[in-house]
């Protein structure tokens, strides 16, 4: 199996949305989004995969080591095997690439965030930083484009978070801010026990809202120039939102259970986008 293959089955075995938006790119771009991908899911399964933090935390370590030998012209593991050609070709910064392993880190030294700017810092690494290398490989002509994209990439993760609050329990974590289910009168143990409760719908509603929010800030700041090149982005954020529909119309019923889009929607909802965007 070649590198760019397993990058390949890597990023099809996960299922995600993202997967749908990448059909549509050429080939070059293609391979290149789905080594970044790949890599993600990568140190993002060191932390889901691993039940020992000192394991996890060494596997991490060795990452770091990985993209430094990938710098340095010289992977041992098939994704930056893959990813290193695309690095110069779109301009994708190291520091970036470590600061997504920062995030996962993060997921080993806190299971809380106490109010929304923490969460911010979070999402950041998480996704915001992700959205900026992505939008690099689509291609920029205006600089403004990676606001565009850190934004989107935060809009992303906070309807991962609204998805997975229930998933994210089972694990031990508390993504929803603490200030904010003390605002609402939802205790911690509610979600830890997937109890369900009038203050824990208007508490997601609130999640919803400011989801959408950020998916609109976001749009606003895509220069009509990169709109073209950016439509992969749109594509995921076409899935996402009517992802997010989908869970408010359940009810936000998102403890005991994992909403997500079929992938014929999910393939309608990315043509639809390609040919409109």
């Amino acid at each position: 199996m070649s590198p760019d293959e397993y990058c390949q089955q890597k990023a099809a075995a996960s299922g995600s949305s993202f997967y749908y938006s990448f059909l549509f790119l050429p080939q070059e771009k293609r391979k290149a989004i789905t080594a970044l991908y790949a890599f993600c899911r990568e140190v993002d399964d060191v932390v889901d995969d691993c039940s020992d933090d000192h394991v996890a935390r060494t596997k991490l370590v060795w990452w770091r080591k990985e993209v430094q030998s990938m710098l340095k012209q010289q992977p041992s593991h098939p994704v930056t095997t893959a990813l290193l050609p695309h690095t110069g070709a779109f301009q994708l910064e190291g520091e970036h690439l470590l600061a997504i392993i920062d995030g996962m880190e993060m997921d080993l030294n806190q299971n809380r965030y106490l109010d929304f700017l923490a969460l911010q810092k979070y999402c950041w690494h998480a996704a915001g930083v992700v959205g900026i290398l992505s939008a690099s490989i689509f291609g920029i002509k205006n600089p403004q484009t990676k606001q565009f994209a850190e934004k989107l990439g935060l809009a992303f993760q906070l309807t991962n978070i609204i998805r997975d609050v229930g998933e994210d329990a089972r694990k031990g974590r508390i993504y929803l801010p603490v200030n904010e289910l003390q605002q609402f009168g939802v205790p911690a143990s509610d979600i830890l026990n997937a109890r369900y409760s009038p203050a824990f719908e208007e508490l997601m509603r609130f999640q919803y809202e400011r989801a959408q929010k950020t998916y609109e800030e976001a749009f606003a700041l895509l220069p009509q120039e990169d709109r073209r090149s950016q439509r992969t982005g749109l594509i995921m954020a076409a899935i996402y939102r009517a992802l997010l529909e989908e869970i408010k119309d359940d009810g936000f019923k998102v403890l005991h259970q994992r909403i997500s889009l079929t992938p014929i929607r999910k393939l309608w909802l990315a043509w639809k986008t390609y040919i409109k965007a």
